[in-house]
Formats: structure tokens, sequence, C-alpha cells
């Protein structure tokens, strides 16, 4: 079978695990578990196979298939693997299984509908990441929604209701502009016979007067900045966070957020390359304030959920340092913290999903002394806590060392010709690693170390299945953190096209 072809069995095997769950009514809930892991499981390694068979040397897409879908509106059912994707990619059909397993013990209520929900939610993702037609984007873009909404009302907290309303507004308006955007775009492009199309490659290569490109990126920024989320669009997550249930905490950390970087990535900076450069001072700010702001607040923070949280704002502030960079180094570091942070993020809301379960808490408060209660859950506790502030050897010191590295030479590079806000900006921005030490590890001192104490005691210790998923996360954490090497050239040359996209001037169309 042709590697396309495996790309869209990829794809289409949660709509197929979806069918087979509705199709058999009187499946037994040990059925249903089953089924979900098969089909992610099957997803993983599937996508495992096509990101070792990706060709680091080749420019362009890989495994891509081309149907002309709505001929009359210059709509192709277009999917592919490149360097902007493929690491993202792999990330999604890495968590899948794990989120899936994580449920097992923690979702009792409509079970079916559940996973159903889980798996929907896991093909509009791929399907986002794998688009190659901004029709198609979009189309699983909003699709995105409609699980996530279902899985934090549904089984979500107390205040499950008000979070999924404040989701779904601020995302909807967002999702409105980027709608007008993109129709207002094709429409600007369309050819001198009258032809529409939505090809991303076709976009990409015209040229906007400066301030229409002004207009449409801001259309195109505010959805993805709500969706990243930066400040000060930022106040729908913590409450969508505490609310989730820890399946959906894990998949909104580890996969939903990166949906904004990669946005901009893919999307909103080539396309008004113009206007990127003009709000570049912009853009490297809300970054900053996002580090440090974030920071701030999960350091004052009680519920261990929120901490998370407000953790992930700060960490994806270097995402969006790194791709305002321009720098190769600074947009390679700010793909490996994409992926860094699905990994040490999901593994650490999958920790409290854990505690959770067995104490039926989360103020930081109420717990203590876990380190001699529950040994090997601290293990993986801590280890995770360590790659979330940036230790060496993790993924999270990979990912934030090249933002920064690539950060600091553009600053430089900018000082020696008189520009000096680049150089302040990186500089304030390393203030954030310091900070995240700060918050994390008050964390892991009031929650790991001291007197014990428990809300419910005994507690007992993880069982198997957690310590087979927690376990994964770590080896993917230390693998992407001593062997980034191959990771990194899988995103060289698109790193080397999106810079080029920006900086290098085009025909005008």
């Amino acid at each position: 079978m042709a590697d396309a072809t495996w790309l869209n069995v990829m794809l289409l095997l949660p709509v197929a695990g979806v069918a087979l769950l509705l199709a058999l009514p009187s499946l037994k809930e040990d059925a249903i578990r089953a089924v979900a892991l098969v089909v992610t499981l099957a997803q993983f390694v599937i996508g495992g196979a096509l990101y070792l068979r990706f060709d680091a040397a080749t420019v362009g897409l890989q495994f891509a298939t081309h149907i002309a879908w709505i001929p009359a509106w210059g709509v192709q059912y277009a999917i592919g693997l490149d360097g902007y994707n493929v690491l993202l990619v792999l990330l999604t059909v890495f968590l899948g299984p794990l989120v899936v397993a994580g449920a097992f013990s923690a979702i009792r209520k409509d079970l079916k509908f559940f996973y159903c929900m889980v798996l929907l939610l896991q093909f509009a993702m791929l399907g986002a990441f794998v688009a190659q037609d901004l029709f198609l984007f979009y189309l699983f873009w909003e699709t995105m929604m409609i699980p996530m909404f279902l899985i934090i009302g549904i089984w979500g907290g107390e205040r499950r209701i008000y979070a999924t309303f404040k989701f779904v507004l601020y995302t909807a308006f967002g999702s409105i502009l980027m709608l007008a955007a993109i129709i207002y775009l094709v429409y600007m492009l369309q050819s001198p016979s009258g032809e529409l199309s939505f090809a991303f490659a076709d976009l990409t290569r015209a040229r906007l007067p400066r301030p229409v490109q002004l207009t449409l990126l801001s259309a195109f920024a505010l959805s993805f900045a709500i969706k990243m989320p930066m400040v000060p669009l930022h106040t729908w997550l913590p409450q969508a966070h505490v609310e989730a249930p820890t399946a959906g905490s894990v998949i909104l950390a580890g996969v939903l957020l990166k949906m904004g970087s990669y946005g901009f990535m893919k999307l909103g900076f080539p396309l008004f390359p113009d206007a990127t450069r003009q709000l570049t001072p912009l853009f490297m700010s809300l970054a900053v304030v996002s580090i440090i702001y974030g920071a701030c607040l999960a350091l004052v923070q009680n519920d261990i959920k929120k901490i998370i949280a407000y953790s992930s704002i700060s960490h994806l502030g270097y995402v969006m340092l790194g791709l305002i960079s321009l720098d190769i180094i600074g947009i390679q570091g700010a793909v490996i913290q994409m992926v860094s942070h699905g990994l040490t993020a999901g593994g650490l809301f999958l920790m409290v999903g854990m505690i959770y379960e067995r104490c039926h808490t989360r103020e930081l408060a109420a717990y203590g002394g876990l380190a001699r209660a529950l040994p090997i859950y601290s293990v993986f506790f801590m280890v995770l806590t360590l790659a979330s502030i940036g230790l060496p050897t993790t993924s999270g010191f990979t990912g934030e060392f090249l933002v920064l590295l690539g950060t600091a030479t553009t600053g430089w590079r900018q000082y020696q010709d008189g520009a000096v806000f680049p150089l302040l900006m990186s500089a304030a921005a390393v203030a954030g690693v310091v900070l995240s030490a700060l918050y994390m590890l008050r964390f892991a001192k009031s929650f790991l170390f001291g007197p014990e104490k428990l809300p419910h005691a005994p507690v007992m210790d993880l069982v198997w299945r957690e310590k087979l998923i927690l376990g994964a996360i770590v080896a993917a954490v230390f693998a992407l953190g001593l062997f980034p090497d191959g990771p990194m050239r899988k995103s060289e040359l698109a790193a080397q096209e999106f810079r080029a996209l920006i900086l290098v001037p085009r025909m005008p169309r």
C-alpha cells in the first residue's frame, strides 16, 4: 500500500472506530474501551511508520493526496506531511492511546458516547494538521470544537456549563473572523480567469497590499491567539482545564493548544509577510508578556490543575517567541517546544487526574508527603516537573534553549544595526525560566515533601496501566531531550521555507 494511502487510513481510522461503536449497540464497557484503544494504537503504529519514512532531505509535501472536492469553488481534499506538521502529527497519535487508556477508570457515565467524542476529536485534530487546503483546514478547525464542547459539558466538573460556553464563545468569535478573512483572501487572489483556489501552495505565492495584509493578519491572529492562548485572550483556558475531565485536559494541553501556534506557522505569518514584519515587535511583546504573566499567575495558584493550566500560557509564549524571531534555530526550537509541552503538560494533567481519582480534591493545601506515601507516583511526577522547568537532558530544555538562542541571535544582530528592543525582549524571556523553576518547585515541595497529608488514607500507588502510560511519556521526554537531532532535521527545511516566505520579497501577483 502506498504511503499516501496509509496517511489517509491513519486519518480515517477514528471515523471507522466511531462507526463500529455505533453499529454494535450491545457492546460491554470493556469491549468499548478495547475498540477505542485498538483504533488509537493502530493510528500510532501507522503514524510512527510514516514519521520514520519521512525524508528530511525532501522539500515540500510527502505522502500527499489531491482530489477535487468542490471544483466550482476550487476546493480540494488535499492532505500531506511536511516539516511543519510531521512532529505534531506524531505527537497527536502518540497521546491518543494514552488518553484512551488513562480514562479507563475515570469515565463511567455514557462510556460509548465519550469514546466516540474522543475518536472524533482525534480525527479533527489530525485533519487540521495534515490539511493542505484552506477550506479543508477550516472545516477540521471548526469540527474540533464540537467534541471538546461535549467532553467538557457532559463529563466535566460542577461549573462545566460555564466553562463550555466560555470556551465556545471565545473560539467561535475567533473562527468567525478567520472565516471572513478566508473568504476575502480567496476572492482577492482569484486568477484572471476567475478560478478560485484554497490551496496553501497557491495562497502563499501571492502578494497583497500591506494594508490588506494587516487587516487579514489581524483576523487570523485573533483566532490563532485565542486557541494558543496568548495574553490577554487566555481567560477561557484555566476554567476549561479545571472543569474538563482528565482526558479533556490532556487533549487540550497536549494537542489543541498547538493548533494556534501551528496556524501562525503554517498560515498566519507566511500568508502576510509584510504585515508580519511590521507587527513583529507587537507579537514579540505579547509572547514575553505571556511568558512572564502566565508564570506569575501559576506561582500564586492553589488548585493544582490551575498551576499547570497557567504554566501552559507561559510555555507557549516561548513558541510564539521562537516563531517571530525569524531565526532558523528559534523556529525549530518553537516546533520542539510545542512537542515538549504536549508531553510534559499532558503527563502532568494525567498525574493530576490519577491523584484526583484517589483523593477527590485538587487543592494543593490538602496534600503533602506523597514521596513517602506514593513513591512510584512521586518519581514520575518529579521527572515531569523537572522536564517542565527545562532540566538539561529533557525535552523542555531542548525547546526553551533553542528558542532563547534563536531569539538572542536575532536580537544581537538587530542590536548591531541599532535596534535595542529585540535584545531586551530576548533578555526578558529568560525571566520565564526562573519563574518556571519557582512555581513548579513550590508545587513539588508542597505536593511531595513535608509532613504526610492526604485527604483519604491509605492511598494506593500507581497500578501497572498507569505506570505504562507515564513510562511512555517519560521515555519520549528523554528521547527528545537527549536525541533532538532527528526531529530537528525533519523540521529544518520547513523552518528555512517559513523564514524565506516572510523575509524574501515576492513578485506581486
